[in-house]
């Protein structure tokens, strides 16, 4: 039984759960939510087309064994530089503290690639000892830049080796998330 648990503005204010949580977080617009849902096999996750629409810290209860938390998106919402530096705190305070965190998905735009922000959350994460992978979502669609760079867990020792590739829409990819959640 999957169970939205609600949405939290701080980190102090998220329910203290003895289950593990799975976190996804990437750019604005990557298709997290999507992807979310498509993992999940239901619409939990609010999607749009807007930029920037998830702007809490969304907690879902997965069968009263894990939790799996849908984190704002960074780099390209329209907000304020005082909200966007808010969000930014948040999520800091999110990874260094949060005990429940047992892995995080960072969630790359195959058509566009990595990016300045991304690889500042990785060098952060890198830094800070903060487990994480790389997801590369919409695989389905045209790349639309090429010469990308090519991630390498040598440049990054907090990140899994496993690169996972998705298409929420397609549905592919999405099988080695589901075993990282214990999810069917």
């Amino acid at each position: 039984m999957i169970k939205f648990v609600g949405s939290f503005e701080t980190v102090s204010s998220l329910p203290k759960t003895q289950f593990p949580e799975y976190a996804f977080i990437g750019r604005s617009n990557v298709g997290k939510s999507s992807l979310i849902n498509a993992v999940v096999g239901t619409k939990i996750a609010r999607t749009s087309n807007t930029p920037g629409r998830t702007q809490s810290l969304n907690l879902f209860n997965i069968d009263d064994r894990i939790m799996i938390v849908d984190l704002p998106g960074y780099g390209y919402a329209k907000v304020s530089k005082e909200q966007a530096l808010q969000w930014l705190h948040r999520l800091e305070d999110y990874l260094m503290n949060r005990r429940q965190l047992t892995r995080l998905f960072i969630l790359i735009d195959s058509r566009i690639g990595v990016r300045d922000s991304d690889l500042d959350l990785m060098d952060f994460c890198d830094l800070n000892g903060i487990s994480y992978q790389v997801v590369y979502t919409k695989k389905d669609k045209r790349v639309r830049e090429t010469n990308q760079i090519k991630l390498s867990h040598d440049n990054h020792p907090a990140m899994l080796a496993d690169i996972l590739e998705t298409s929420a829409e397609k549905k592919t990819g999405l099988e080695p998330i589901r075993v990282a959640l214990g999810i069917k």
